[in-house]
C-alpha cells in the first residue's frame, strides 16, 4: 500500500512492455495521491480537464506539460480547444496504467 508519497518527486521510468497494467485496486491507491480532479476509467487511463481565460493561458499550460513530458519520456494525450485542455494518461506499451502515469499527474498538479 502507498502511503503519502509526494509522485511529483519521483521520476518516470522506461517502460517497454511486458508487465501488468496496474489493476483497479492499485489505481485507485495511487489516485490518493494526486489531485481529486483526475478521473481515473477503470484501470485504462486518467483524465482531467483543465480551464483558462483565454487560448494565450492555454498554449501556455500545454507548453509547460510538453516541457515536463519531455523531461519524464513519457507523454500524455493532449486535447487543446479555447480555454480549455483535457489531459489523457495511459501507458500505451502495458495498455493500461502504470507508476508513470500518476507521476506525470503529479507534476502537471505542481504547474
Amino acid at each position: 500500500m502507498l502511503k503519502n508519497m509526494d509522485l511529483s518527486k519521483k521520476k518516470c521510468v522506461p517502460c517497454e512492455g511486458g508487465v501488468p497494467p496496474l489493476n483497479e485496486k492499485e489505481a485507485k491507491e495511487y489516485s490518493t495521491q494526486i489531485s481529486d480532479n483526475w478521473k481515473v476509467i477503470g484501470n485504462s487511463k486518467i483524465t482531467r480537464e483543465f480551464q483558462f481565460v483565454n487560448y494565450r493561458h492555454t498554449i501556455d499550460f500545454v507548453n509547460k506539460v510538453a516541457d515536463i513530458a519531455e523531461g519524464e519520456g513519457h507523454h500524455p494525450d493532449l486535447h487543446v480547444f479555447y480555454g480549455r485542455v483535457v489531459v489523457d494518461l495511459s501507458t500505451h506499451s502495458v495498455n493500461g496504467l502504470s507508476e508513470n502515469d500518476f507521476i506525470l499527474a503529479a507534476k502537471i498538479d505542481k504547474i
